[in-house]
């Protein structure tokens, strides 16, 4: 799995917990896109995560 490239956002891992209390391994995935961004003037495809692209830390090309 990818991981943001501004933030270093990445997997998550946990457990499931059902209601009788079982335990099974789980993962929380990011919102990873790979993208079109401006670094330095030039154009670079970086994976960014969606939280990084809304908030304006890359600027799409």
């Amino acid at each position: 799995m990818a991981k943001c490239e501004v933030c270093g956002k990445g997997v998550h891992f946990g457990n499931n917990v059902s209601h009788s209390h079982r335990r099974s391994n789980r993962a929380w995935k990011p919102n990873i896109r790979h993208v079109a961004c401006k670094v330095n003037g030039a154009t670079k495809r970086m994976n960014v995560c969606t939280s990084c692209l809304r908030s304006g830390k890359v600027e799409r090309a």
